[in-house]
């Protein structure tokens, strides 16, 4: 997930046009429409463009006349909307209602919210889990990265109802939620975790020995840019001499936070990302400097390493300011923004494509790490110790050799 500054969007409608008894009568290439309240005109291309949509209304007309069941208007358009959306095939351009434009916004402002402390995403179309929170109850009933949910209190779940998975596993303090998950390497198990109240908190970090910093990055969130500096000077003043920064199990957020914590690895000015749109209009965005440019930096990734955390890796790499290790990243290089439709509603939309500073684009692709090491697969099955992480461990060896 990579989401660039919001803007606001109101949707204007032409109320479709298609009312009967409307009187219409053509004035050149212009056709004037009588309403109770006047005249309007619009073009006639514009006309032609609405009346596309009036299958739409003879559908809902059809529903009214003959369906045996409860009607409820505002689901009808809600559905025809994430119709149009699907039809794109694209698991990043989104139409969300009311309860699920509130579950995106809690989590990409890191509110507090009562849940099981995980992030989610459409892959495959499947429910995939990124990231599991520090200390969460998802955490605690043994749910990983990379594990996909397949029902959600008995109900199927798929990649398409991704943010409707997510509003199901919300809920009242102290209830429980069974989860169905596949993982590879068994048989698709249930877990069952309780929700909790979630404080978003994307950074941590320690210092480890021999004065080497560990800074962990769960997902770019709009306070993350102001945690990790605060992070990061905590660990300078404890005299710090290099840092390892896991991006493992990141899938990515807001961009502006990206671009703050790059900024601290990347001189004053130069290119950080840069977008290009649909009208090859190019956008650059550029580092604004830091205080520990220069410090030995190790990078560990995943195949779950996405999108934002995509963008910081490819900085480091072109630059050469720090080491990658681990895995390949995942491969999500487009960028998303969003736009209000009124009634608490909201569109996400995929608006650009991004590039590294040496004009590379990973979609579907992603980064080799400039160390590989695979996490064997027989852990994934066990509770992590650091001890036995084979990435983390090549990362202090890489470091150590690093630092004065």
């Amino acid at each position: 997930m990579l989401i660039n500054n919001k803007r606001k969007w109101v949707i204007c409608t032409v109320a479709i046009l298609i009312i009967t008894n409307i009187l219409a009568f053509s004035i050149g290439n212009r056709v004037s429409l009588s309403l109770p309240n006047g005249n309007v005109e619009i073009s006639k291309a514009n006309l032609d463009e609405v009346l596309k949509f009036q299958k739409l209304f003879a559908v809902r007309d059809q529903l009214y006349k003959y369906y045996d069941g409860k009607i409820d208007d505002n689901a009808l358009l809600n559905g025809a909307i994430k119709g149009m959306t699907n039809a794109l095939n694209d698991p990043y351009t989104v139409f969300m209602d009311a309860n699920e434009t509130k579950s995106f916004n809690t989590q990409i402002q890191g509110q507090e919210y009562v849940g099981i402390g995980i992030q989610v995403e459409n892959r495959d179309n499947k429910v995939t889990v990124n990231a599991v929170f520090d200390g969460s109850p998802a955490e605690k009933a043994g749910i990983k990265a990379g594990d996909a949910i397949v029902k959600i209190d008995g109900t199927a779940i798929a990649g398409a109802d991704l943010n409707k998975a997510v509003s199901m596993m919300k809920g009242k303090e102290n209830t429980n939620v069974t989860l169905t998950i596949a993982r590879t390497g068994r048989d698709n198990f249930d877990v069952i975790a309780q929700r909790k109240k979630i404080a978003y908190n994307t950074v941590t970090g320690q210092m480890l020995s021999n004065n080497i910093g560990y800074i962990d990055i769960s997902m770019f969130d709009e306070n993350t840019g102001e945690n990790f500096d605060k992070k990061l000077q905590e660990l300078k003043a404890a005299g710090m001499k290099g840092l390892i920064l896991d991006l493992r199990d990141n899938g990515g957020g807001v961009l502006d936070d990206c671009l703050k914590v790059a900024s601290n690895f990347i001189d004053k000015g130069k290119t950080v990302v840069y977008t290009v749109d649909k009208n090859n209009k190019k956008q650059i965005y550029k580092s604004e400097g830091g205080s520990t440019v220069g410090i030995p930096l190790v990078v560990l990734t995943n195949g779950n390493t996405a999108s934002a955390s995509e963008i910081f890796s490819g900085a480091i790499k072109d630059y050469k300011a720090g080491t990658l290790i681990g895995e390949k990243t995942f491969g999500k290089g487009v960028v998303q923004t969003t736009f209000n439709t009124g009634d608490n509603t909201q569109l996400k939309v995929t608006i650009s494509k991004w590039y590294t500073p040496l004009n590379e684009n990973i979609n579907h692709n992603g980064f080799q790490p400039d160390i590989e090491v695979k996490y064997p697969q027989d852990l994934l099955n066990k509770p992590y110790d650091r001890n036995s992480d084979p990435q983390f461990q090549k990362a202090l060896e890489v470091i150590n050799s690093k630092v004065k």
